[in-house]
């Protein structure tokens, strides 16, 4: 897009974009009894199908000697209406604290995809064996709720004289909150952590979906439920209140509510009860968690820029040896990695205006190398229409430069960064700008490169790396901070990853939109963190 500081209203965004939360939550009734002297510890394993393989997503709490568990964890997906999104849904019996499957016995799975699960709403079905069977009587159950309630409630919690429920000692109280579900039975939302040996125990604030807990209805009743933790299951039940989310935003930090813990049975055999306790909400925040799909929506452009490697290293382009040789088929690495990510964020960018730059080559007229130049020769308007203006000012470009050296990244690193500097000083999320590299090998200016992605770090800018050819590509996983925080030379650390780095090699034989998927993976989660960590909401978003 043509780098501009006013914000520009955003198009249209095509319902194919649209990506919607998920909220899975889990029952099984009738499990197989795995233990001898007790029974089953169950907890439950997502899959998803990527690539013809099952891969762990997430998995619930165990449920201690429950055959009939309902987890408090819920499982949250993001739903693509244009893709088949296979789930399998595995449930096991803990028998250990490791983390590897085959450590547990295997109590039944379900598969069917997210699609069915999202039409029924809610789904019983028959657990199966790995051979097909039947799991004796198990069944699971599979609530969906679409997420699109983007309210979170933040709860602090604490409690006064709770009964005393352990013969040598104080209680070890934990709450449970329900909501009434459709078929009028309450339905599980959350459990807190247990606090051990006290009757005036004080929880962690925790954070939940509004719509998890009371569907977004601030009026809905809702039931708390206080009881004492027992190690083998049998957890003794303290006493419960109902309420409503509209109640309990009535607690403010200098006046916390206080809420009577009442156990029916004791008030009904003692005329003097008076209660089991008191909960206090010490505090009740509603706030919003935007979403990638709130900053778009809300107007926020996507500014994509790419940076080309011209460095001798790629090859005579006239040679079919060459990484910038474009084959009969009118395509190479390069091309084929614009394309990938450019037709996906281009839909992103109301005006569709890219700049293209280059670096590593002598240009003419004096033939001086350059490592920030407009590959269509117009500096003061490097930007190419849509693309396949980029395509077409890339190939055309190719017979007027000498290919040279050295490989300098943070040239074009800085140039990007001034913009998005710039576009800070309008304090609003209409910006964010994504810098596409593709090179073919090692970066010459390793310590201007840390230290400049370290700097771009503070602003709303992502880089993408494609590594083409089959050089070593040590650095690059380097500057992609996933397993560590990357650092200048100076000491400075980077405040956020924003570096994303693929080889293409690893590419060349799957779809092209295998490569896009893998290129943007972490792009939405960078958008969100950039703009969350500066306070700034959607450009059009509601208060909570």
């Amino acid at each position: 897009m043509a780098y501009t500081m006013t914000p520009t209203p955003a198009g249209p965004i095509g319902s194919q974009y649209c990506v919607c939360k998920v909220e899975l939550s889990i029952c099984g009734q009738n499990l197989l009894d795995r233990d001898v002297t007790s029974k089953s510890d169950p907890f439950c394993v997502l899959f998803m199908e990527v690539n013809g393989k099952w891969v762990e997503l997430d998995r619930t709490e165990t449920a201690v000697n429950n055959l009939n568990p309902a987890f408090a964890k819920k499982f949250i997906i993001d739903y693509h209406f244009e893709e088949v999104q296979k789930l399998k849904f595995a449930l096991f019996d803990q028998d250990k604290s490791s983390t590897q499957l085959y450590e547990h016995d295997f109590l039944g799975e379900f598969s069917c995809t997210l699609g069915t699960i999202v039409s029924s709403k809610k789904m019983t079905r028959t657990l199966l064996l790995g051979n097909g069977k039947p799991a004796g009587k198990g069944m699971i159950t599979i609530a969906a709720q679409e997420l699109s309630d983007n309210r979170v409630i933040t709860l602090s919690m604490a409690g006064r004289k709770l009964d005393k429920k352990d013969l040598f000692g104080k209680s070890d109280p934990f709450l449970e909150f329900h909501k009434p579900g459709d078929d009028g039975k309450w339905m599980l939302v959350h459990r807190t952590e247990v606090i051990k040996y006290t009757l005036d125990p004080v929880w962690k604030p925790f954070t939940v979906p509004l719509v998890s807990l009371c569907d977004g209805d601030m009026e809905k009743l809702i039931k708390v439920v206080c009881y004492d933790y027992d190690s083998d299951g049998g957890h003794d039940f303290i006493g419960e209140f109902q309420t409503s989310v509209a109640r309990l935003c009535e607690a403010q930090d200098a006046s916390p509510l206080e809420l009577e813990c009442i156990n029916p049975k004791k008030q009904k055999k003692k005329k003097n009860y008076k209660n089991s306790g008191i909960i206090i909400v010490k505090s009740c925040k509603i706030t919003r968690d935007y979403s990638f799909l709130d900053y778009i929506l809300g107007g926020c452009q996507l500014m994509f820029t790419v940076g080309i490697d011209f460095t001798a290293s790629n090859g005579n382009p006239q040679e079919p040896s060459s990484l910038h040789y474009i084959n009969p088929l009118g395509t190479n690495e390069y091309l084929s990695a614009i394309w990938a990510v450019g037709q996906i964020i281009q839909d992103y960018d109301s005006d569709k205006m890219f700049p293209a730059l280059g670096f590593g080559a002598q240009l003419p007229p004096d033939w001086k190398v350059s490592h920030e130049f407009a590959i269509n020769f117009n500096p003061r308007n490097p930007f190419c229409s849509g693309v396949e203006g980029i395509v077409q000012a890339y190939s055309a470009c190719l017979p007027h430069i000498r290919f040279y050296g050295p490989t300098n990244f943070s040239p074009i690193i800085n140039h990007v960064a001034r913009f998005a500097a710039q576009a800070t000083q309008q304090e609003s999320a209409s910006q964010y700008f994504i810098l596409l590299i593709i090179t073919d090998g090692v970066i010459s200016d390793m310590d201007e490169t840390r230290h400049a992605v370290v700097q771009a770090s503070k602003l709303p800018m992502s880089i993408i790396i494609v590594g083409v050819g089959n050089a070593d590509f040590a650095a690059m996983e380097f500057l992609d901070g996933d397993s560590r925080v990357l650092h200048s030379y100076t000491g400075e650390e980077a405040v956020r990853d924003i570096v994303q780095f693929v080889p293409f090699r690893n590419f060349r034989n799957v779809p092209k939109e295998t490569l896009a998927k893998a290129v943007l993976a972490e792009l939405p989660q960078q958008v969100v963190q950039y703009f969350k960590h500066q306070n700034l909401p959607p450009i059009n978003s509601e208060p909570a």
